[in-house]
């Protein structure tokens, strides 16, 4: 990878599986050492022994969307890694409802997580980004909610949307810092919430210019190139990783 790479303490939320798995890989091979970070601890060990393969892992077991367990979640990295030089806040559910069905609980639950848990997930971390010196912030945000809409995500969308006001605000504030905020909006990527969904992954593909689905690892290419010393003037910015699908009219 570019310069600046490597040996760098990287907290991946909702790394133990999917999207968030496919961005802790990569910045494990690229020689970072990585924390992920999921609320299921026999998950979260088992996707750290995994990705031990390829460098340096640990895993830390908290629910992001409560600040108080953030703010231990970035305790614990600082005392096992001495810094954190990177936040990637990937953490998100995305469960349908149907508008007409939609209930404040459901509402509640998918804002706690995707908007409040990226929110104090960020400010958890703020003082060991700051002394960093290069702190970098990157968001997983979605194309749906910012460019797209699908019917029975109206709260995920909204939240996804909101994400990236919170990126603009951010990036405008954490500058004086050094600290860099953007966010990527993928596309359909194979993970492991994809499949739950009952799609025909062939027909879903055969819809996209590129003729196939994202792999987590397309997003974590992405992350990594936001965290890069070459992105170190980028900030405030969105990256569209969607193999041309939000193209189509």
């Amino acid at each position: 990878m570019g310069n600046g790479v490597g040996g760098r303490s990287v907290i991946v939320t909702g790394g133990t599986k999917g999207i968030g798995y496919g961005i802790a890989e990569v910045f494990a091979d690229a020689g970072d050492h990585v924390t992920i970070v999921g609320r299921d601890l026999d998950t979260a060990a088992q996707a750290a022994s995994r990705l031990a393969e390829n460098g340096t892992v640990g895993y830390v077991v908290a629910d992001i969307s409560k600040p108080d367990e953030c703010a231990r979640m970035a305790e614990e990295v600082l005392a096992a890694r001495g810094g954190i030089d990177v936040l990637c806040a990937n953490a998100g559910i995305y469960p349908a409802k149907p508008l007409a069905a939609m209930t404040e609980a459901d509402y509640d639950r998918t804002f706690d997580l995707n908007m409040k848990g990226c929110l104090f997930s960020v400010q958890s971390c703020l003082p060991a980004l700051a002394a960093s010196g290069n702190g970098r912030v990157v968001v997983t945000s979605s194309i749906t909610g910012p460019i797209t809409g699908v019917p029975g995500w109206t709260h995920y969308g909204a939240s996804k949307a909101a994400q990236l006001g919170f990126v603009r605000a951010a990036a405008m504030e954490l500058a004086p810092q050094g600290i860099t905020v953007n966010a990527i909006l993928p596309g359909t990527i194979l993970s492991d919430g994809l499949l739950t969904l009952g799609m025909n992954l062939d027909k879903a593909a055969a819809t996209i210019p590129l003729k196939r689905l994202g792999d987590p690892r397309d997003i974590g290419h992405a992350a990594v190139f936001f965290a890069s010393a070459e992105a170190s003037y980028i900030t405030g910015q969105t990256l569209v990783i969607d193999g041309g699908e939000t193209l189509i009219e």
